[in-house]
């Protein structure tokens, strides 16, 4: 056999890559993700009833942009993962900044209030539940992020699985922000970021494992 007709048998049958693979999988899973949070929150928690008020309000949108960067700083770190011998790049600071912010407003906050209503601030009515309920809520976006990941070619398998519980977390924390009463900046620095914190470590302990190839 020749060597042009040995290269030909093996390009017969070759279906072309779809070069929008990876983009797919990533919003199958988000959007997956944030519908089963948002039915859980729905079905088990219930929408606050003053939603559409309180919606009107900056300290709202604050509330909901910690997650949702978070969200976006996670779903682009774990789609560079996805790819062997592709670096985080500057995702690490996306997610970063977010966090920081929250912390040092949190202080500020904290810093202007008397020192008897301080830890009321931190804990808020419902920091005994906060943290679990995100994790519980994070659990359909956990299953569809690592599904994604699966199938794709992640070589740093902690990491990867790390960014993709954070993206799970985040996705939740969006869907319970329509639920949960709290309002106050030290309150999101302590709980919210504990809730997504779970769903991290348990994909940074389940990566080596489950998105091995």
């Amino acid at each position: 056999m020749k060597t042009d007709e040995f290269i030909s048998l093996l390009a017969t049958g070759v279906a072309p890559i779809d070069r929008h693979a990876l983009t797919k999988r990533f919003a199958v899973a988000v959007l997956s993700g944030a519908a089963g949070a948002t039915l859980i929150m729905a079905v088990l928690l219930g929408v606050r009833r003053d939603l559409a008020e309180v919606a009107l309000t900056p300290i709202f949108w604050a509330k909901v942009a910690l997650p949702l960067c978070l969200m976006l700083g996670s779903l682009w770190m774990s789609t560079r993962l996805a790819r062997p011998g592709v670096r985080t790049g500057a995702s690490g600071w996306v997610i970063a900044a977010p966090v920081a912010a929250v912390w040092l407003a949190g202080a500020y906050v904290l810093m202007g209030a008397p020192d008897d209503g301080r830890l009321a601030l931190v804990l808020g009515k419902t920091w005994r539940v906060c943290p679990f309920n995100i994790a519980m809520l994070s659990v359909p976006g956990f299953i569809a992020v690592f599904r994604a990941l699966k199938g794709l070619a992640p070589t740093r398998l902690a990491l990867t699985g790390a960014a993709g519980g954070l993206l799970a977390g985040s996705t939740a924390t969006l869907a319970y922000c329509l639920h949960c009463p709290e309002m106050g900046i030290p309150f999101w620095g302590a709980w919210y970021l504990l809730g997504m914190l779970v769903p991290t470590v348990i994909g940074a302990l389940l990566g080596p494992r489950l998105l091995r190839w």
